[in-house]
Formats: structure tokens, C-alpha cells, sequence
């Protein structure tokens, strides 16, 4: 086999502890045939020569290392002869300057072993340090492979919590602007459409992880068979599956929610729009006053009090009491 490149990362086991680290590539067949060796090894963004001499050493299907390099590819788990095949998605969302959101997500696919565990990432959005730490923290590495793929899979799950969260404050924060009379409308609209474009991305991510986490639970040891999940991790797994059950119904929830901040925006646009003309054709009925008293006064045929004080005492006295009366009134029906 090749040599292990820079971009390559490994780690062997006894029993849970460490006992190889970064060995070469050319190493691994060594520490696949040891009985009591728990492997695992991670390529990041490897070349095509590199996985193809990796699938070929190890059986691997070539439609499963197809898809662990096909961008675009949904969360998904699949059965293969000597394998299986996983392959899922961390998420982190970013608030950006201004008025939007930065939706990132990183991939990583797995080829899981009887006794090793592949891993191969396009770029180091997927934070491996974090899942290592997650490995050696849950003291679980005794019971095998499945013990890798539950603490991958377990801390992938914490970043989709972490990314709810992050979305549910900020459609809290966006709930508060849409009562505040300073902020412009397009302003919301700005970050209403953000956070739907990040909470479509998020929903595609979030929610395949159910079938992902249910194929994982039944890759059990058959007779004869040592494609293994420990039966001892069944608590672990049922508890993953459930957390992967409430970031569904939680980013459901937030979906609901961002329809609801969106077309209660639209409403109180309408209201302010209603508030606007009210005061409009208020002040319009207030202005027609004098206008029409002027008007009637300024005609050219004789009138009571014609060319005279009174006349103008009178025309004063009209658009004082229409223009007041009128006021009174609008004020009253709270048009002004």
C-alpha cells in the first residue's frame, strides 16, 4: 500500500488505550490483523491514487468509495458485503455583520470495519480533533468499532443541537425587532430570508440522520458473521437516536416558527400601512375644512356678510369649529 501522506491521520488501540499513533499507511494491514487492535484511520481530502489503492487493500465497494468522494451527496447508510458505508455532515451557522446569517457545513464518510473505522473528509470543516477527543473522554473504546462510529455520530449530533440553538436565538432576537418601530421592514425581511435559506440547508442535513442512526443500530453481529456493534452500546445508541429524534422536531418546530416571523411581518407591514392611511385621510378631512369654507367665502356673489366683519368672523368661526371638531373626532377613534 501507499505511504501515509500528510493529510493522513491514525490511531490503533488495546483495549482502549492508545498504542500506535499516525503509523503509516503501509502499517495498516498490520494492525487490521491484529485480533485485539481497534483502528482507525482518516483521510483528508486524499488523492484519487491513494483511496483507490485503499478500497482495492481493504475490499472496499466501489460504489461506496464512489460516493465518498461525489459531492453533493445526501446522509445516508448503506450495506455492503464486508462493509458499511456512512456518510454525514456537521453543521456550525455564523452570524455575519449586518443583517445575515453563514450557514457552513462540513462532510465526512466512513467505511466501518469489523475492527476499524475509514474515515475520509474533503476539507477540515469536520473538526477531528473534536471527535478524538469525544473517543478518548467516553471511556467506550472497549467495546469495538461500534464505540467509533457512536462517538462520531454522537458528536456530529451535539454540532446540530449547537447550530438549533444558535437559529432559535436568532429567530428570538428577530421576534423583538418585529415589534420595534426603528428597525425597517427590509431589514427583517433581510434576516428572515437568511435564516429559511440556512433552515432548508439545516433540514437536510438534521433530518436523514434518523435513518442514518436506525441503520447503524441494526448493524449487528449475525452467526457468522463479524460486521460487529457491541449489544453493550445498545443504551448508547437508543440514546443517540433519541437526540436525533428531538434536533428533527426541534428544526421542524424552527420551520414552523420562521413561517410565522415571516408572515407576521407581512401583517403588521399591512397594519402600518392601515395606520398610515388612517392618519393620511385624517389630516386630508382636516385640511378640506378651510379649504371649502375659503372656497365658499371667496365667491364673487353676494352673501350675508358680504363685504363685511361679519363675514369674516363667520368664516373664521367655521373653519375653527370644523377643523377642531374634526381633530376631536380622529383623535377620539384613534386615527390620529
Amino acid at each position: 500500500m501507499l505511504g501515509c501522506v500528510s493529510s493522513c491521520r491514525s490511531r490503533a488501540w488495546h483495549d482502549g488505550t492508545v498504542v500506535a499513533t499516525d503509523f503509516p499507511l503501509a502499517d495498516l494491514d498490520t494492525w487490521l490483523a491484529d485480533p485485539r487492535a481497534l483502528v482507525w484511520l482518516d483521510l483528508l481530502a486524499p488523492e484519487e491514487e491513494t483511496l483507490q489503492s485503499l478500497a482495492v487493500e481493504l475490499k472496499l465497494d466501489p460504489l461506496a468509495v464512489e460516493d465518498a468522494v461525489e459531492p453533493r451527496e445526501r446522509p445516508k447508510a448503506t450495506w455492503h458485503p464486508n462493509h458499511l458505508f456512512l456518510t454525514c455532515y456537521s453543521t456550525q451557522i455564523i452570524p455575519l455583520e449586518g443583517d445575515g446569517v453563514e450557514f457552513r457545513i462540513g462532510r465526512i464518510s466512513a467505511f466501518v470495519l469489523h475492527n476499524a473505522l475509514i474515515t475520509v473528509r474533503p476539507d477540515d470543516r469536520v473538526d477531528i480533533d473534536a471527535i478524538l477527543r469525544r473517543w478518548s473522554e467516553d471511556g467506550l473504546l472497549t467495546h469495538g468499532v461500534g464505540a467509533l462510529v457512536h462517538g462520531m455520530l454522537d458528536e456530529l449530533v451535539d454540532g446540530h443541537f449547537a447550530t438549533i440553538e444558535t437559529m432559535d436565538d436568532q429567530l428570538e432576537q428577530l421576534e423583538d425587532l418585529l415589534f420595534d418601530p426603528q428597525v425597517k421592514a427590509r431589514v427583517i425581511q433581510q434576516k428572515v430570508f437568511g435564516l429559511r435559506k440556512a433552515l432548508v440547508q439545516l433540514r437536510r442535513v438534521v433530518l436523514p440522520m434518523r435513518e442514518v442512526v436506525t441503520s447503524v443500530m441494526r448493524f449487528r453481529a449475525q452467526d457468522g458473521d463479524d460486521r460487529s456493534v457491541s449489544r453493550e452500546l445498545d443504551g448508547n445508541f437508543n440514546d443517540l437516536y433519541d437526540h436525533v429524534i428531538r434536533a428533527s422536531e426541534w428544526t421542524e418546530s424552527l420551520r414552523d416558527l420562521v413561517s410565522s416571523v415571516f408572515e407576521t411581518n407581512l401583517s403588521l407591514q399591512d397594519s402600518r400601512l392601515n395606520e398610515v392611511m388612517k392618519k393620511l385621510a385624517s389630516w386630508a378631512a382636516i385640511i378640506a375644512v378651510p379649504t371649502a369654507v375659503t372656497g365658499w367665502f371667496g365667491q364673487n356673489l353676494p352673501y350675508p356678510g358680504f363685504s363685511n366683519e361679519f363675514g369674516l368672523l363667520q368664516s373664521v368661526l367655521l373653519i375653527l369649529v370644523g377643523t377642531i371638531g374634526l381633530y376631536i373626532l380622529f383623535r377620539k377613534v384613534d386615527w390620529i
